[in-house]
């Protein structure tokens, strides 16, 4: 069986485990105690020296990156419900996962981080400039359709959801973002959606 090696206040951990639902595919969740520094232990380095979770273990293969291992269980499943066969399409779908790990990363998680977790060594407006940029972004971007890309759900909403929906334990506001508060909708009302700790309040706020 797949054990995923997580966080439950991660949204990187979130993102995968969320996929893992939504597929169907069973999994063992190894909690890695962040605020203990496990993460920085010799036994967990040995699966990720780069000491961060996830960590997807299958077997065989162990992965981490979060957006990594989200192409990694989507191209696996194969029927490119996820992540499209065509190479245009999974272009336009990999775009999103650099932006999960860019703007999203610089924007919405770095406020988060600084907010929740006092992590004093963000540079907080600096933060809050690139979540105004990337959140102005995907408010104009789906404007006009309910999904990033292609006309359903893949894995560029699963990699850009968490952090976005948690944007409130940043201080920021989503009120002037209907667009994105209702596909945060959308994703929460997919069958087989799992709630992550923080984004209850989210919900509440749906149109």
């Amino acid at each position: 069986m797949i054990k995923l090696y997580g966080h439950e206040l991660s949204g990187n951990s979130y993102k995968v485990r969320l996929l893992l639902e939504l597929l169907g595919v069973p999994y063992e969740w190894v909690r890695v105690d962040l605020m203990q520094g496990e993460h920085k232990s010799s036994p967990f380095l040995a699966l990720n020296p780069f000491g961060q979770v996830p960590v997807l273990d299958d077997g065989d293969n162990t992965l981490s990156d979060a957006q990594a291992i989200l192409l990694y269980l989507a191209a696996r499943q194969g029927d490119g419900q996820w992540f499209p066969i065509g190479p245009l399409e999974q272009a336009r779908v990999v775009r999103w996962l650099s932006t999960a790990a860019g703007e999203v990363r610089q924007g919405p998680e770095s406020a988060r981080l600084h907010h929740l977790f006092g992590v004093k060594a963000i540079p907080i407006e600096r933060a809050q400039e690139k979540a105004a940029f990337i959140l102005d972004q995907l408010e104009r971007h789906l404007s006009d359709r309910d999904w990033l890309e292609l006309d359903r759900p893949t894995i560029a909403d699963i990699a850009v959801f968490p952090y976005v929906a948690l944007s409130g334990g940043g201080g920021i506001d989503l009120a002037p973002y209907p667009y994105v508060r209702a596909w945060i909708g959308r994703i929460q009302a997919l069958p087989g959606y799992v709630p992550m700790t923080g984004l209850e309040a989210a919900a509440e706020t749906q149109p």
